[in-house]
């Protein structure tokens, strides 16, 4: 294949995590991230920055992992016939508000390739997107938070947004609560140069989408920031928390490709909240915010 972005992928997800980084400190005020660097005993590492205990910012995770070696076996029925050995690179963004008034968010870009035994690829695709996870349901917060995505999305084609949306609503379903993880966004997975983008037309997508998301989050945060909440909203938050919990233990892709293919454990759990309550057979008020949000989630909705 003549098309090959691996190294420019790469060098992309460090100098974006060090951009959000740095954004998300300044705007914390308080606490900094620490870098933990990692070897993966297969093949590769990654470099896992973490910020807890800030004034905005409860648990903040920005990622980047690079890992190599032999193909899984959970992948071999996924790519080619003759694959041997794979590479993936990507950045994973978990972000966990103190104040529960700031919805959670999550963002993930990758990239992933597969060789034969002499290093011919074989197969490479894009996956990615991000979503909003709210406690407390703003409309204009998850109007802003899509529009700033259709927009991104339109520039590079016309059915990306819809399309990504709709998957991304599919992807974040917990079947076994029968309800969304949050508001959605948008999700792809396993997209490659076609007659619609060619193979630089689809990294210039892959990187304005992912360049997105400090603008499509970031003035929620600022206007949610300073909003008064009380003992029962923080608790309404950690309920919630655990529902974001079970999702990922149970129906989270990445979650689970890490787990099955001997990746950092405290890396993977990093995607986290650090404090999550569950309460036995919960009943809400109805008409109530936290009653409201509950109604929201178990259906998809249009928020532009």
């Amino acid at each position: 294949m003549s098309f090959d972005p691996k190294d420019r992928f790469s060098r992309f997800v460090r100098t974006l995590q060090e951009e959000i980084c740095t954004r998300l400190e300044h705007i914390d005020g308080t606490e900094k991230f620490i870098e933990d660097t990692w070897k993966r005993p297969l093949g590769g590492g990654g470099w896992s920055r973490v910020l807890t205990n800030g004034d905005v910012f409860e648990k903040a995770g920005v990622n980047v992992s690079q890992v190599h070696g032999d193909l899984p076996d959970l992948l071999k029925d996924q790519v080619p016939a003759g694959s041997k050995h794979f590479y993936a690179t990507g950045i994973s963004i978990v972000l966990h508000p103190k104040n529960p008034m700031i919805p959670t968010t999550h963002a993930n870009f990758r990239f992933f390739q597969v060789t034969d035994y002499h290093g011919a690829v074989l197969d490479q695709w894009f996956g990615g997107g991000m979503d909003l996870t709210p406690y407390y349901l703003f409309e204009e917060d998850a109007h802003h938070f899509h529009k700033t995505l259709k927009s991104e999305c339109d520039k590079h084609s016309s059915g990306f947004y819809q399309k990504f949306k709709l998957w991304c609503d599919d992807y974040f379903y917990s079947s076994h609560r029968e309800e969304y993880r949050g508001i959605g966004g948008i999700f792809f997975d396993h997209i490659k140069p076609s007659q619609e983008l060619n193979g630089e037309e689809l990294e210039s997508f892959v990187y304005g989408i992912a360049n997105a998301f400090l603008p499509a989050y970031l003035p929620i945060v600022e206007k949610r920031r300073g909003t008064l909440y009380s003992h029962e909203n923080k608790v309404w938050q950690e309920i919630r928390r655990g529902r974001y919990v079970e999702f990922n233990l149970l129906h989270d892709r990445g979650t689970l490709f890490g787990l099955k293919t001997g990746g950092r454990i405290e890396s993977i759990f990093m995607s986290l909240p650090p404090i999550v309550r569950w309460e036995y057979n919960q009943i809400l008020e109805k008409g109530t915010p936290e009653w409201e949000l509950q109604e929201v989630l178990k259906k998809p909705k249009n928020w532009l």
